[in-house]
């Protein structure tokens, strides 16, 4: 368990690897959008808030469908990237929980993969205050489940026991989809109801490079000392190199749950 002050830390990290964030993070699947505007009765022209951008990966499929995006993205690398990909985004940069809410409210606020980050004593009650009523929260997150290139992901545990032993559980092995539950609980405070969910399993191909690339846009790589995560890097790419012929399949599992406004 991280504490507080360290998950305040790796909250401010990802603006180091803006660009590199931007080239690797994956898009999300039309799955998503179609069940958000399902659940959440979403029309094209409606106001949709973004917590949390990053680069603009959701923000990108969210305009496509026409809505009207503001996004709020603490870091200013990370906005910078956004505003250039989706220049018909609004993207702010700014802390979420520090924003003021604009006295329009809005039809949906989804949260990509960033709900966790934002301080629980406002989670809920400030994403119900931004909402129009019988507005609907998105929460939408993604694991690395069992998949893929199976063998590899077992075999560079040993990697990360070695130069990350802190956080790496011995023996770890990753879990399979159908074993991880639809379980983004919208329920506290009383502010929202569940009414649904999503999830699609999407496996992405890597090289070498690319799957490194991918890495280092993660919170606990990019918080290591320089010389650990460069021990880690060179552990991982010999055995990318040595056993699977320069090329891993990694699968990804997408979910979210769709909350309703009380």
């Amino acid at each position: 368990m991280r504490s507080d002050d360290e998950r305040e830390r790796l909250r401010q990290t990802f603006g180091a690897a803006a660009e590199r964030y931007d080239r690797t993070r994956p898009s999300y699947p039309e799955l998503i959008f179609d069940r958000l505007a399902e659940l959440g009765g979403l029309t094209a022209g409606d106001r949709v808030l973004e917590i949390g951008c990053g680069t603009g990966q959701l923000t990108r499929s969210l305009v496509a469908r026409g809505y009207r995006v503001t996004a709020v993205e603490l870091s200013e690398d990370l906005a910078a990237v956004a505003r250039r990909n989706v220049p018909d985004a609004e993207v702010i940069t700014g802390d979420f929980e520090q924003w003021e809410l604009p006295a329009e409210p809005f039809a949906a606020v989804a949260a990509a993969t960033s709900f966790h980050w934002i301080d629980p004593a406002v989670q809920f009650s400030k994403t119900a205050a931004a909402l129009r009523p019988g507005g609907a929260l998105a929460i939408i997150g993604t694991a690395h489940v069992d998949g893929g290139t199976s063998e590899f992901f077992a075999e560079v545990q040993k990697c990360y026991e070695r130069w990350d032993p802190e956080h790496t559980r011995p023996d770890f092995r990753l879990t399979k989809a159908e074993s991880i539950k639809d379980d983004f609980d919208v329920t506290p405070g009383g502010f929202f109801e569940p009414v649904g969910t999503a999830r699609e399993v999407v496996e992405i191909p890597h090289d070498t490079e690319t799957y490194l690339d991918l890495l280092q846009t993660f919170s606990g790589h990019l918080a290591l000392p320089p010389e650990r995560l460069d021990g880690l890097l060179g552990c991982i790419r010999g055995l990318i190199d040595d056993r699977y012929d320069g090329r891993v399949i990694k699968a990804n599992l997408f979910r979210m749950m769709v909350g309703r406004k009380r």
